[in-house]
């Protein structure tokens, strides 16, 4: 008869064996570093992509070292030169109060994409665009997951709702959701969250469709795995390339709102310089002979909405390549 010693040793080989095949697929995960190279990778794949992202990257690094490349203020005035074509000391020109377009352009950027404005003297980091898009990817992607995972009357009522939501008019129902909340940065957010949701929830829910009947996905039901941890941890991560290429697409769509909302003067309140707050204050000068405070606002908002839809039209393409 075999020992207990001898029963026992098989036992321990097999987990020895488990030991060191896991330590082999750990050392095979790619790290951070790697994962980052093969995305851009991708990026630099494209020349479409390559132009987008210069774009992009141009806005991005003159607003986060605005104070670098701005010789005056954003709210500094010139009364001495008030609507003034480009010369040697405004770049662009001001505006109907003196201030230096050039340097009102590069604050609003900031705006945009990298600082919101909480209070006037409250700003935190990420642009209120970028906020925006964030936030209605959390809620929008939750209830997505939800929905496409569970199915039945849990999915027909999400779905039902975003319906009824979508059927409103985007404009209108930036609108109606600015007018009831008021003109802040916090409020645009909250515009934007709402306005954007429906689309992001639809999208994952038919990518969670797709993942849900994966082999890996019956594997981890299999072993017990929590519902939130399938969702969250095995579906979500194999959805997240149409998603950031998505994202991408909605930031743009988010600097165009706020354009808009600016304009219609339930945006960002003054004096913050908002691109679509100076177009309204620039148009009112065109015919005069003085177009440059309408005009350059007008540029950064389609320049940076091209960008970001260039970047996300060439990872589009590119990751079709390796489907």
């Amino acid at each position: 008869m075999a020992t207990a010693e001898e029963a026992t040793a098989p036992i321990e080989v097999k987990e020895a064996e488990l030991d060191k095949a896991k330590h082999k697929i750990e050392e095979k995960k790619p790290g951070i570093f790697r994962r980052m190279w093969a995305g851009l990778s991708i990026v630099f794949a494209s020349k479409i992509a390559m132009v987008g992202l210069a774009i992009v990257m141009f806005w991005v690094i003159v607003a986060i070292f605005a104070p670098l490349f701005t010789p005056y203020g954003p709210l500094e005035q010139d009364w001495k030169a008030p609507n003034q074509g480009p010369s040697a000391s405004h770049i662009l020109g001001t505006d109907e109060l003196g201030r230096d377009l050039w340097s009102r352009l590069i604050y609003g950027a900031r705006v945009v994409l990298v600082l919101m404005p909480i209070t006037e003297n409250f700003w935190i980091p990420g642009g209120t665009a970028i906020w925006g898009v964030i936030v209605a990817l959390i809620v929008g992607a939750t209830l997505g997951l939800i929905g496409g995972y569970y199915g039945g009357w849990i999915d027909e009522i999400i779905m039902r709702l975003l319906d009824a939501m979508m059927a409103v008019p985007i404009i209108l129902l930036y609108m109606i959701i600015m007018a009831a909340l008021g003109a802040s940065a916090v409020n645009v957010v909250i515009a934007i969250t709402i306005v954007g949701t429906p689309g992001i929830a639809r999208l994952v829910r038919s990518l969670t469709l797709d993942i849900r009947t994966r082999e890996y996905i019956r594997a981890a039901e299999t072993r017990g795995e929590n519902p939130w941890h399938i969702m969250f941890f095995e579906i979500l991560p194999n959805a997240r390339g149409p998603i950031i290429i998505d994202a991408m697409l909605r930031v743009g769509y988010a600097i165009f709102a706020m354009g808009t909302l600016g304009f219609l003067g339930l945006g960002i309140p003054p004096p913050s310089p908002d691109w679509g707050s100076m177009v309204a204050k620039g148009r009112e000068f065109i015919l005069t002979g003085s177009p440059y405070a309408a005009l350059w606002p007008s540029v950064a908002i389609a320049s940076l909405v091209v960008g970001l839809n260039l970047l996300a039209d060439g990872l589009r393409e590119e990751s079709m390549r390796y489907q």
